[in-house]
């Protein structure tokens, strides 16, 4: 199916008011005095392994909420404010940091992995973290954001893949736009090369960054540099993901897999542990049976959605991000969608990265160029060029849902390329400068506070609490079940979770 029946198909109503989407926000664990609390995932939240909708992400004091997928963002960012008002109720006077970049952080190896329990899953899952602490840093895996998972009725595996390509082409919309991380504690950097400079006592920022998350002090390796994924299709998207899980990396392989004392430090040598260490702004996504592979849930059942993996917290946010980005979000990905979008190619996917580097860290410069087809193009001249072919779907939308409010959502788009001062980024700046002494910190910390208190002023019904307690005292049996049904060691635990044909789909699994 190529771009235009993509486009007929999606667009009609039915199929506009079967958008889905779902969040899964980060966010750290901040005692009252700034730093990184280090006390355990708090019991009353539920067990991290089990919960469906409370967990952790790299370390212990980094919360993970998940929302279920709905068809109207309101009710999505409902279900997540619940799920912040429980959990707030459950962290005693510890603060949810609402900045991308982290609070004040230990050295590295005091800062703890997230522990999921006793079982072989729950020990994997630890181990993998620790792995990712050797390979890049703890500090670099306590940064947050917000994933947006957006799926659509009856679209292929070769039509998201399309949408992918287009993402990544256009993703520097989105982190000029959206972008909330131009600042940083400079105990995030303590010990590291960078390029940062001075703002206030314990701050570094760079005066025209949107994103330093997503730049070359976020999520980024040089390791991983090596890996360029293509996006052209499923079977070659799955062969690049497959060779990086299977093909020892000689840097990892010299920390090996256990230490001396024989405790585990990694799950194995490869580029990649596992399918989720990949770093990328997007990923295409399969739900996956229980001790499933995803890349084998995408290999044998297809893509059902895809992952947005770029998006800042926004501090101005109680919830982290606001209903009318996630309506440009909609926009955005029904353009990548329903457009033309050509193959990549080594060099195109080169370039992207160039971008994204470029756009993380000095955005907001006036007349910043960028890459395109070889040739370099305004960032503002060229965002401008999409959002006017964004229109058409934004109207679409309002026509299927009876209102104006992703025409309204274009619109805050347009002034904010107009006028870069008005951004999440030039206005965590601003804050800083103007309101806290140039401390990044001491705005966080009263934007946390704020927020808390923003999320307790409305408290939940009793029903819906007594619902979330019922949920984690759920989820400790569940993780106890677990622990009990494991019979055989972590180890060959480890060799039968890992072997390479779990990657493969059925029919290859078993050639013969």
């Amino acid at each position: 199916m190529d771009s235009r029946q993509v486009a007929r198909s999606a667009l009609s109503a039915e199929g506009l008011r079967g958008i889905r989407r779902g969040l899964e926000k980060e966010s750290l664990r901040a005692a009252p005095d700034a730093l990184l609390a280090t006390t355990p995932h708090p019991v009353a939240m539920g067990s991290a392994l089990t919960h469906l909708h409370i967990t952790t992400d790299f370390c212990e004091s980094q919360v993970e909420f998940v929302t279920g997928a709905y068809t109207q963002p309101e009710d999505c960012l409902q279900e997540l404010a619940d799920v912040h008002r429980f959990s707030l109720g459950a962290m005693g006077d510890e603060l949810l940091w609402v900045s991308s970049m982290p609070c004040c952080l230990p050295k590295d190896d005091a800062i703890p992995l997230g522990q999921y329990g006793s079982s072989n899953v729950g020990r994997a899952k630890t181990v993998y973290r620790s792995g990712l602490g050797y390979r890049y840093g703890r500090r670099m895996q306590t940064i947050s954001g917000i994933h947006y998972n957006w799926s659509m009725p009856d679209v292929s595996s070769d039509a998201y893949f399309g949408l992918i390509r287009n993402f990544r082409r256009h993703a520097f919309v989105l982190l000029y736009l959206f972008g909330a991380s131009p600042a940083v504690c400079s105990s995030f950097v303590a010990g590291r090369a960078h390029q940062l400079q001075p703002l206030g006592e314990g701050s570094m920022y760079l005066p025209y960054a949107t994103s330093l998350r997503m730049g070359r002090l976020g999520y980024q390796s040089d390791a991983q540099a090596s890996l360029a994924v293509s996006y052209n299709s499923l079977e070659g998207y799955g062969h690049s993901l497959h060779a990086a899980m299977t093909q020892p990396y000689p840097a990892y392989e010299a920390i090996g897999v256990q230490g001396p004392d024989g405790d585990y430090r990694q799950l194995a040598t490869s580029l990649l542990q596992i399918e989720n260490e990949f770093y990328g702004t997007i990923r295409p996504k399969r739900v996956t049976f229980s001790g499933e592979r995803p890349l084998h849930a995408l290999r044998e059942r297809g893509v059902e959605y895809v992952e947005v993996r770029l998006m800042d917290l926004d501090p101005f946010e109680p919830v982290g991000i606001r209903s009318s980005t996630m309506r440009f979000l909609d926009v955005f990905l029904l353009h990548s969608l329903c457009t033309p979008s050509p193959d990549d190619s080594p060099g195109e996917i080169s370039a992207l990265a160039r971008n994204q580097q470029t756009v993380a860290e000095r955005g907001r410069q006036p007349g910043l160029t960028l890459e395109r087809n070889g040739e370099a193009v305004v960032l503002v001249d060229w965002g401008r060029e999409l959002l006017v072919q964004m229109q058409p779907f934004a109207q679409a939308l309002d026509a299927a849902h009876g209102n104006a409010l992703y025409t309204a959502a274009l619109g805050d788009a347009a002034r904010g390329l107009d006028h870069p001062d008005t951004l999440p980024s030039a206005r965590v700046l601003q804050a800083i400068e103007q309101d806290h002494g140039g401390s990044f910190v001491a705005f966080v910390m009263a934007q946390s506070q704020a927020a808390r208190a923003a999320l307790l002023a409305q408290p939940l019904a009793p029903e819906r609490s007594a619902q979330f307690a019922q949920e984690s005292a759920k989820s400790w049996d569940e993780q106890r079940a677990i622990e009990a049904a494991d019979t055989v060691s972590f180890g060959v635990y480890l060799s039968e979770f890992l072997a390479p044909h779990r990657l493969l789909p059925a029919r290859r699994a078993h050639p013969g």
